[in-house]
């Protein structure tokens, strides 16, 4: 079977949904399917190269390429799931969620644009009707689900995978650090940690992995240096994989306190190395695997709650061990895996 993945690349920019395609594209040709990924560049402002990208999209037909026919689209993401194809598959990672829990957030976005209430009315009313019409509807998550289904009365179904190299993971030691790998951005909120430092009572440290937006992480910093946490916070910046690995499996624990995540491969990777992982009660996708006090901590997202419970890990060392373990045997229980989405997707 040819196998079109559909998606859109923010030039520059590689995270979960890039990965996400081209792990789903290595699956597919591991089980003899002809698989490509097909993007398009997404500009989402100023408000006239979000239409365009709208327009673009609906203009794109994927049923056949040099008088060869593919015979299944896989969408993705906004906007090229409004591309043509007659046996269209959605596996949704999120729309455009500045239109939808996104909007009136205080996050910066499509409701503090010139024309935002019109694009916002625009893109609902596209999706409701687009999505409607894709011969399968699923999405990577109960949270992706949940919402299209508040906003767009459209039901689906989640379907849960496995990170990148999920065979790869391990656990080591229990260190005196609490690992932070994401993007570098607002949404993912690595402010409260570094705020929770100020109010922590052990010498507990922080490691940051990632890139992000270069006005907010000199932010970051300059927090660091206001409060003198030099000496108790790390940022490292971009990293490999292996030394990804190596951090989550010597931590103490692990922090991810995003807003309204899709999926969030954060949490699985830290449970696959059996660390136990903070987060928020606004965090979304997340709390579909984090369990209060079991193998994590769901907490609001303020630092005083984040440092107590920073401290009581430090304190208990075994407990975190605990938590950890819990939360790897979660997802042994779970039994990710590729083959039951791959027949779901082109079943």
């Amino acid at each position: 079977m040819r196998i079109a993945i559909a998606s859109v690349q923010v030039p520059f920019e590689y995270g979960g949904a890039e990965i996400l395609a081209n792990n789903l594209k290595m699956q597919l040709i591991l089980r003899g399917h002809e698989a490509e990924v097909v993007t398009i560049p997404f500009k989402w402002y100023p408000a006239e190269s979000l239409e365009n990208s709208i327009r673009m999209s609906r203009l794109i037909d994927l049923s056949e390429m040099k008088g060869r026919p593919i015979d299944l689209m896989i969408a993705l993401k906004f906007p090229i799931y409004y591309a043509r194809h007659d046996n269209k598959v959605l596996w949704l990672l999120h729309q455009h969620r500045e239109a939808y829990e996104l909007w009136g957030t205080g996050f910066d976005g499509l409701d503090k644009m010139e024309g935002g209430d019109r694009l916002r009315k625009m893109i609902v009313e596209e999706d409701s009707h687009a999505l409607s019409g894709c011969a399968k509807t699923y999405t990577i998550s109960a949270t992706v689900s949940e919402r299209l289904r508040t906003y767009n009365g459209i039901e689906s179904m989640p379907l849960y995978h496995p990170p990148f190299g999920c065979e790869h993971f391990y656990t080591g030691e229990i260190g005196n650090y609490i690992f932070c790998p994401s993007r570098l951005e607002e949404l993912k909120r690595q402010q409260v940690l570094i705020e929770a430092l100020r109010y922590t009572k052990t010498q507990v440290k922080v490691v940051i992995a990632g890139r992000g937006k270069e006005i907010f992480i000199n932010k970051m910093k300059s927090a660091v240096e206001t409060y003198g946490l030099q000496d108790r916070v790390h940022f490292l910046g971009w990293i490999s994989e292996e030394e990804k690995r190596k951090y989550y499996a010597n931590a103490l624990a692990v922090y991810y306190g995003p807003y309204q995540e899709d999926y969030g491969y954060v949490t699985l990777e830290s449970f696959l190395s059996g660390k136990p992982v903070i987060t928020h009660v606004d965090a979304g996708g997340p709390l579909e695997f984090v369990r209060n006090g079991d193998n994590g901590f769901v907490l609001e997202p303020d630092p005083k709650a984040v440092a107590e419970k920073l401290d009581y890990l430090f304190s208990n060392k075994r407990s975190a061990q605990t938590m950890g373990m819990n939360g790897l045997r979660l997802i042994e229980d779970m039994e990710l895996g590729w083959d039951s989405v791959i027949e779901k997707l082109i079943g």
